[in-house]
């Protein structure tokens, strides 16, 4: 009996790409798509998790809403990479720095995530994993930032399962180096490691965490095309 297509996922076999390119917010996908993408298909709207193949500068591609937190990536990215036969997904969101030099507007591409979920328990390791990028991802994707002009970091990550939360201990992870807070990169790591393929998240700084600077819902759907471009370098 064929996974596929499965409950969350209508498409058949080679309807997506072997690269996806994954926002939480479909309709930033949407926003992509009309902005980039050429012989736009969609390929799924179940749940309205938007999913479309098409091409950019000749290459085929699929851009696809991943939804809110560990749980929804780790779903929608374990079907794509074990059920659909996807090499390497992108993962292009948005993040709230507790660095004092990142910026709204700024990327900031994980070569690490740090997590507070209990997501990575399922492989019952005698100890922590830690999720990391694809080194040669991450390369490129730095080489691209570099040649655009755009501004960034690399370094380590928050995937917090918690927006609203009671306690955040942000000085605790500033302590520690970590950049920014997300909520997904950590999922998509460990599910690219147990499947070997390849993964890369980045993301531009919707808010600051520190300074209390925000961008509005809106502007976060379509003012990231930093982000867009480097992300559709990888491809």
């Amino acid at each position: 009996m064929s996974n596929v297509p499965t409950p969350h996922i209508g498409a058949k076999l080679g309807d997506i790409a072997d690269t996806v390119i994954m926002a939480g917010d479909p309709q930033r996908i949407q926003f992509m798509v009309d902005k980039y993408m050429d012989d736009p298909v969609l390929f799924n709207d179940v749940r309205g998790m938007l999913g479309y193949t098409g091409t950019y500068k000749g290459k085929r591609v699929s851009m696809m809403g991943h939804g809110m937190g560990i749980p929804s990536i780790g779903i929608y990215t374990y079907e794509l990479f074990n059920f659909y036969n996807v090499e390497k997904i992108i993962r292009i969101g948005s993040a709230g720095s507790i660095n004092p030099d990142l910026n709204i507007g700024d990327l900031a591409i994980a070569m690490g995530a740090c997590t507070n979920s209990s997501y990575g328990n399922q492989y019952e390791l005698a100890g922590t994993f830690a999720p990391i990028a694809d080194f040669q991802m991450l390369r490129q994707a730095v080489e691209a930032c570099e040649g655009y002009g755009y501004n960034y970091k690399v370094g380590n990550l928050l995937s917090s399962d918690t927006f609203y939360t009671e306690f955040a201990h942000n000085d605790r992870w500033i302590n520690m180096g970590v950049l920014a807070v997300e909520m997904e990169i950590s999922a998509l790591y460990m599910n690219a490691a147990r499947a070997g393929k390849k993964a890369l998240g980045m993301c531009t700084i919707s808010d600051h965490i520190i300074k209390g600077d925000s961008l509005s819902a809106e502007e976060r759907r379509t003012t990231f095309t930093h982000m867009m471009d480097v992300a559709l370098s990888l491809i």
